[in-house]
Formats: C-alpha cells, structure tokens, sequence
C-alpha cells in the first residue's frame, strides 16, 4: 500500500463504507482518513512512510509498546489449537481460567474473581447488572440507582455514556438511563476557585454525600468513577479525594467502583490504580492494558463481597457474551502479562521512567501558555492557560486544543486533547530519550500557540 494510486484507493472506500467511531463523517471524508500500516516500539507509520511517535499508546492502551512477536506467536498457537470455545454451559478453556487467575494474583488479595469481556464498555454494562442484583440477592431490591461524575468516561454502550458525565453523548440517545445520577468532578484547576486543592477535595467528595442523603441510602447502589479521569482530560484528584469518597462509600453501605479501563495494568506505576490511591473497591472493569489492545478482551474484578453472594445466594446470572474469556484473547492477555512481570514494567514506571517523566513533563510549566502539568506514572496532562496568574482559560478551548494537538501531529508526535488540556499516555517501555521528544515538540507546539493566539 505504499504507492499512491493503492493509498488513493484505500481512502476512496474507506469513505464509501466505513463509519468511524467519535467521527464527524462528513469532515472526515472530506479530509481523508490517515491510514495507519505498521508499527514497532512506540511508533507508528502511515501509509506514506511518515513515523510518528505514539505518545497516547492507541488508546491508552498499547503498554508493552507495538510489534511484540511473542503476544502474536501465543495468538496463533492458541488458534491452532482451540480457537474458540464459550465459557457458557458449564465449559471453560484453559486461558480463560488461568488468566483470571493471573489477574486475581496482582490485584492485592480482595478481587479474587474475573468476570471477562469483549471491552472496557462491556465491563461497564457488566459492573453495572452484578452491582444491582447483588442487592437484590441481599433482600434490597430498591438499592438500584448509581452516582458517577460529570466529564467521567465510561464507555459508549448505554449503560457506559449514561454513567459517563458527558453532555455531547447524553444528547445522542436520550441518555443517561433511569438510575444514573451525577456529582462533580474534582478539577481544582477549572473549577476550584479560592479553595486549595486539599481543600476542593473535600467538597468535591461530600457531593456523594449529599447525593446519597438526597436519594435515600437504602436506594443507592453504587458508586462509580475513574482513579483519574481519562477522556475527561487527565484529571488528577487532589490528595484528600479518594480517602474520604472511600470512607463515604463504606460508612453508608453502598459499592465503590474503580474504573481501572486505563489506569490498570502499570500506567501509573501500579498494577492498578485504586493501589495508588489507597483505596480497595468492590468491583473494578478492566480492559486496554490487559492484552495491550492486541487482541478485545475485557472485564470486571469482583470482590469477595461481591462474589460470595453471586456464588452462593444469587443463583443463575443471566449475563454474558458470545466471546466472554475468549481463548485466544485470553493467550494474548496471558502473554502481554508475562511481559510486564518479567521486564519488570510497572517497577520500571513506579522507579524510573514514571519519574522521568514527571520531571520533563513538568518542566513545560515555564511556558507562557502553560498554568499547570501534572501526571501520575505515564499518565500526564497539560493544561492551556490564557492567563498563568489567574488561571484565565482561552475563550474556545476546543479550538485551542485541536491547533496544539495539530501541530505535534504535523511534526510526528501523537499527542490527545481534550478542550484546552493536552494529554500523553504512552507505551510504559518508551524511553528517556523519546519522553524527551515528546516533551520537545509539544513545546514547540505550545511556542506555536503563544505566537499565532491572541489571549
């Protein structure tokens, strides 16, 4: 595909026949779809020949970086040997039941039980159904509503975009469904006015609170949100959050869930976050880094709180899917795990390059356009400011997002905005030299604001 009469061709039947996802089709035809070809270590290549240096991992997803032969050699075996079976009926296969098993081994000793998936969507639905039929099983059948966050991201099935925060997707569809309620989200930088952030936290969280006691404890079920939120922009919870949501949660007898879709898997230099954090959740969906996107496969770790009362009061649980523990999925997840226990990647993101990272992240700050950088692991944020002093933001973040965003693309770097942040999640093998990269065009991208933008 790399003469321009195939690439030309490409792009035409691309546009006839296939509808992107989070696409505006009519733009997009009208530009033309990059076509992605091949990739290795963190980067990617198009059909024109052009490298990028993927500084997103895909979607947040590809940690042990592209081009893994040994991930694609435990695909093929296991498809020669059995390439596909269900877990229905009483059946399972043997890398379905041992990758639960590797997953409950890192998860610190009270997730003992793995509901598998096609997709970190999926797991939403899947969380979603146990969390209320666990209360029913318990003689609490009107414990059914769930609170999440405005600007939270979790998936795009019904049941995800209604417990995600996100106007745009609520007005496709008619969402959120019957039972999803909303609380505030903790960006001290937007929208903590005079308080400290400790102090932001704070409020932030009594808004469970006061949801709680609004709906009626005996009616809410769960709590949900992402140790930091993704999609909604690298938001990271001031220090005093996640403590006081958890004692919440636990004082007024209702599910906390850890949504782990990007967090899990040692994107923040733990194996999941809710270790991070601190906190210990009663279920957790998991998907992106479980397999590093080579292959779909997803779910959801149950606690034994959870899981006893499914096991021994619940009966028949009338949920599943078609491909739930894949076998194939399920040798690539086996695989992908191998690796990052033995190349020792979550250490190496905890102890070295997290760390690295943080610093050359951190050191954008000096720019004019810049108020804050902050990450956790390999998970950082940028956020524009028209105004350092103030915390003034730009009149249409958006715009000024997608021309930062632009820029690096243009220059071989694939960097995520969402409004006016600036977002990296990269591979966790990346190197110091190519974090340095990274860091340099996104500054000359930020150089390129500050002279083309009026404040």
């Amino acid at each position: 595909m790399n003469d321009a009469p195939k690439i030309s061709n490409l792009a035409a039947i691309d546009a006839a026949h296939h509808l992107h996802p989070f696409s505006d089709m009519k733009q997009l035809n009208a530009k033309g779809t990059r076509i992605i070809e091949r990739a290795e270590g963190v980067f990617i290549y198009d059909s024109t020949g052009k490298r990028y240096l993927d500084a997103f991992a895909g979607l947040w997803c590809v940690n042990v970086g592209y081009g893994r032969t040994s991930i694609a050699e435990a695909a093929r075996r296991q498809m020669e040997e059995l390439p596909y079976y269900n877990s229905f009926f009483g059946t399972t296969t043997p890398p379905a039941t041992l990758l639960a098993q590797k997953i409950a081994s890192h998860t610190g000793g009270k997730l003992n039980r793995i509901f598998f998936t096609n997709s970190g969507s999926e797991a939403t639905d899947t969380w979603f159904r146990i969390a209320r039929v666990y209360w029913k099983a318990l003689g609490k059948p009107e414990k059914t509503e769930v609170i999440a966050r405005k600007n939270g991201y979790h998936g795009s099935t019904v049941a995800g975009a209604s417990l995600g925060g996100m106007k745009l997707m609520h007005e496709q569809g008619n969402l959120p469904i019957e039972g999803v309620h909303h609380i505030g989200q903790p960006y001290w930088y937007a929208e903590g006015g005079d308080l400290t952030p400790d102090e932001f936290g704070l409020k932030v969280a009594r808004e469970l609170e006061a949801k709680i006691d609004e709906l009626g404890e005996d009616r809410v079920a769960a709590f949900v949100a992402e140790p930091i939120q993704g999609a909604g922009g690298v938001i990271i919870p001031p220090d005093t959050y996640w403590p006081k949501i958890a004692r919440i949660c636990k004082a007024r007898n209702i599910l906390l869930v850890s949504d782990e879709v990007i967090c899990g898997f040692g994107r923040l230099g733990s194996w999941f976050g809710y270790q991070h954090f601190g906190i210990e959740p009663d279920l957790a969906p998991i998907a992106k880094g479980l397999s590093s996107g080579y292959l779909p496969i997803g779910g959801v770790m149950v606690s034994d709180r959870v899981a006893d009362v499914m096991v021994n009061e619940l009966g028949e649980f009338y949920h599943g899917f078609t491909y739930s523990g894949h076998p194939v999925c399920a040798a690539a997840a086996l695989e992908n795990i191998r690796i990052i226990e033995d190349e020792g990647l979550v250490e190496r993101v905890r102890d070295d390059i997290g760390p690295y990272f943080a610093a050359a992240w951190k050191s954008l700050e000096d720019h004019e356009v810049v108020g804050q950088a902050e990450s956790v692991g390999l998970m950082g944020a940028v956020q524009l400011a028209a105004d350092k002093a103030t915390r003034r933001r730009y009149s249409k973040p958006d715009d000024i997002g997608t021309l930062v965003r632009n820029h690096c693309v243009e220059n071989g770097v694939i960097l995520r905005a969402t409004g006016d942040r600036m977002l990296a999640s990269p591979a966790l093998t990346i190197s110091r030299s190519e974090v340095d990269q990274v860091v340099e065009k996104l500054r000359h991208a930020l150089d390129h604001l500050r002279d083309t933008v009026t404040a």
